[in-house]
């Protein structure tokens, strides 16, 4: 296994470990000293190669598909994960409610977790859009559009929250259509 991907899944075993609150110790305790803190540390740090019997266990111990565990080997992951929407939150303020409402109190509860009042912009990620574009029974290309047309979104942005096509490629125009950093 190479060095790279022992990292990238060693950092997925973290992000999962994270995710359900616990500590390595923590993870030693709950299984009864099944796993043990200085293994599964190891396998976090990628200094220890796991088996895939091992991965399957441990992802049933955390109750979640051995797929959770593995890090997404296209080189568009990292792009796509950690790029950025701007969104103009003086425009969504003069939005009406029963249409803007769902993606007023999300960026409410974000502004909220950040300790970030200046009202005028909030970043967000691609993820997040896709996430919003659930609860508004759309496409992610569909809200876009949408909130395009509100002004909450920049012109230029449409397929950012599709930055993968179909067969899992990044999409040409993606460094086109991304947000400024």
């Amino acid at each position: 296994m190479s060095t790279d991907y022992s990292r990238a899944l060693g950092a997925r075993l973290r992000a999962i470990r994270n995710q359900q609150g616990l500590s390595l110790q923590g993870v030693e305790d709950k299984s009864h000293g099944r796993w043990k803190a200085v293994v599964v540390g190891s396998y976090e740090r990628g200094d220890r190669a796991v088996t895939v019997q091992r991965l399957s266990e441990l992802a049933v111990f955390y109750g979640v598909p051995v797929s959770e565990l593995l890090p997404d080997p296209r080189p568009s992951s990292a792009v796509t994960a950690t790029t950025k929407i701007v969104l103009n939150l003086e425009s969504l303020g003069s939005l009406p409610a029963d249409e803007a409402g769902p993606l007023a109190r999300y960026a409410s509860t974000i502004q909220a977790q950040r300790h970030d009042y200046n009202g005028k912009v909030l970043s967000i990620r691609a993820e997040d859009l896709k996430s919003l574009a659930i609860i508004y029974d759309m496409s992610p290309d569909e809200l876009t559009g949408r909130l395009i047309e509100w002004g909450v979104l920049s012109p230029g942005m449409e397929g950012i929250a599709s930055a993968d096509d179909e067969d899992g490629e990044l999409n040409p125009n993606w460094e086109r259509r991304r947000a400024p950093r």
